[in-house]
This record gives C-alpha cells, structure tokens and sequence, in this order.
C-alpha cells in the first residue's frame, strides 16, 4: 500500500489529536510538516512528536514539502483560503475540521472546488467512529428496528460546536438520503461571539426524500442525559423503527430495543469519549482517507459533499425561522449575506433560565 505524505497547520488540541492519528498509521502516512503562529508551541509540539520539520508560514511549507495530504486545524474563519492555499499546491486531498464553512457560499465554494479539482477533502466528523455509533449503526442496517421512520438527534452544545456533527449523523445513519424541506426555530444571541458562532438554541424538523423525519435539537433546552460535568458528551442520537428503537451516545453508550431483544432493553455502558478519541476515532478516520487515496470508490464516510448537505440543511433551519415558512433543499441561492450577521441583528435577546 502507498504512504502518503502529510503536511499540517495547527498545533493546538485537536491539532495534536490530528498529529498523533497520523502516526498510529505509519505505513499509510508520513507526516513531513507542521505549521503554527504560536512558536513555542510549534516547538513544543514538534519536540514531543518527534516532528524534524516546521514552519510558521502554511504556504512556505507547503512550497517546501509538496505533501499529498493538507490537514489544517484552525478555527472556522479561515477555511476556504486555507483550501485554496492546499490546491494552488497540487495537494490530492485535504482533511479539516468541522465547521466546514462561516456561510454557505463559503461552504459551497468549497465543496465546488474540491469537487470540480478532483480533490478528496473530508470534514472531521469523527465521531461516528465512537463504538457506540457503530453499534447503533449495525443495528440499524441489519434491520433490527425494522424500517426507520424518525430520527432524533440532541446536543446540550450549539449548532457550530456539535449540531454539525449530529446534521451529518443524521444524513449518515439514514444511508445518505437527500433532505426535502426543514422548518425550524432558533433564539438567543450569546454563541453568536464564541469563536464557533450560532444561536443559542434551535429545533428543527427535516423530510428526507425516502420519508424519515428527523428531528434536531441544539443548545441548552435540548434533553439533557447527564450531569453537567459531562457538557460535551450530553449528546445523543435516536432512530425509531417500525419494530423498535435504537440510540447512542458521544459517550460510548447504546441501548436499543430490537426484534431480537426478546422484549429486553438492551444496551452498554462502552468506553468513554476521553478514552476513544485519540487511540480510536481519528485513526480510524484518517485510515478512510487513505483507503479513498487508493481506491476511487471508497469513498470516505465524512467526505465534503456529505458535510456540504448536512450545512445547506442547517442554514436552511435558520433561514426557515429568520423568515417564517418552510425552506426547499436543496438552496438554489446562496447569496450574498452572512446569516450569522442576520441572527446578530434580528434575533432578539433572550434573558438566562431561571
């Protein structure tokens, strides 16, 4: 099997997590670059991985190291010039983390250039990866809760922390299946200065075209399933069936109730997220991408078109309740606005929970 060469900008937390996903495959990668502004960390970083090479400039990297791979872990707001940048070097594929874009004609230039350059980009979705997901989704295919009929996805967090990741679950354990129409509700202007900006809270309803309705829930009035501690992993994702449920969690639990389960609730407890992330999920998805690099047809589960739909499906939640009607997918009209501005402006302020 080919090994693929590697550059990276980013050295921060999920930068390390990229890094250190990198290395568990050394047959598939090489990694012979990594970049960051913030020099003592670069140097830090680079000393405990074992990285020869760094640079503080992305494109004298990329001009230096001409790598077959362009993974950069950034915040949001430097997405499409950092895609840009890895195609103007000749780069076959490109891997960054999620949210793919601050606009959807952000998104959708992205998804246009990648796709029209023959470029494998991936969004990191990982953590349909978690053995959990993977329970759920085995159960699912093998037919266990008969046809689905509803999906629930919920996060405590906001849309551009996890409700990105949860839309592309979605599309995900659905079989990929195209979203028809969304209505939707969002309030509260907090979240809107995090550096991952959306409202506070949205509810929306999707159809897709094999008739599932989804159904999803972002941000603090979301169902909670834990203690506070546990923020970050308070997120879970339901499917009914005509014969039954299934649902998982970011925290490694499943539970369903089956065909098979012989009127039993079944369901584990599984490993943590703190224990998966970095020895499970991101090598697993990054082993996919360089599957898709050998083989044209395998294509990767968090490829950029699937992420693509799953944000024209969000922003067309928020268009649905920023204008009051149901909104058509797919969105012919991207525009020229920032809808996060217009959330800024006409979203009105919403006081704490008592």
């Amino acid at each position: 099997m080919p090994k693929y060469r590697v550059a990276q900008v980013g050295a921060g937390h999920r930068g390390v997590t990229h890094i250190e996903g990198f290395l568990a495959l050394p047959d598939r990668f090489e990694l012979v670059g990594l970049c960051d502004l913030d020099a003592e960390k670069l140097k830090r970083v680079a000393d405990t991985h074992g990285i020869a090479r760094t640079w503080p400039d992305a494109d004298a990297m990329l001009a230096a190291t001409r790598p077959d791979v362009f993974c950069f872990v950034t915040p949001p707001n430097v997405r499409l010039p950092m895609v840009e940048l890895g195609l103007r070097h000749g780069v076959r594929a490109i891997a960054f983390e999620k949210p793919m874009a601050t606009s959807l004609k952000e998104a959708r230039a992205i998804r246009d250039l990648c796709v029209s350059r023959g470029i494998k980009a991936t969004v990191s979705h990982q953590q349909k990866y978690l053995t959990s997901m993977q329970k759920l989704k085995a159960i699912v295919d093998a037919g266990e809760v008969g046809q689905p009929t509803v999906i629930h996805a919920t996060c405590q967090p906001w849309l551009a922390q996890l409700g990105t990741h949860y839309m592309d679950y979605t599309l995900w354990i659905n079989g990929g299946s195209r979203a028809r129409w969304v209505v939707g509700h969002v309030h509260g202007k907090q979240r809107l200065a995090d550096s991952h900006p959306s409202a506070d809270y949205i509810l929306g309803e999707v159809l897709f075209e094999n008739g599932v309705r989804a159904y999803l829930e972002c941000g603090y009035l979301s169902p909670s399933h834990m203690d506070k501690n546990h923020f970050w992993v308070d997120d879970r994702l339901t499917v009914y069936g005509t014969h039954g449920y299934a649902w998982a969690d970011t925290d490694g639990r499943w539970s369903a109730f089956t065909r098979s389960s012989a009127g039993q609730v079944l369901g584990e407890a599984g490993q943590p997220w703190g224990a998966q992330e970095k020895t499970r999920l991101q090598p697993l998805y990054l082993a996919d991408l360089a599957d898709w690099l050998d083989d044209d047809t395998k294509v990767h589960p968090c490829n950029v078109e699937a992420s693509y739909h799953g944000y024209e499906i969000l922003e067309g939640l928020c268009l649905s309740a920023l204008d009051h009607t149901r909104v058509d997918l797919p969105l012919e009209s991207v525009g020229g606005g920032d809808l996060n501005e217009r959330l800024r402006r006409e979203l009105p302020d919403v006081p704490p929970l008592a």
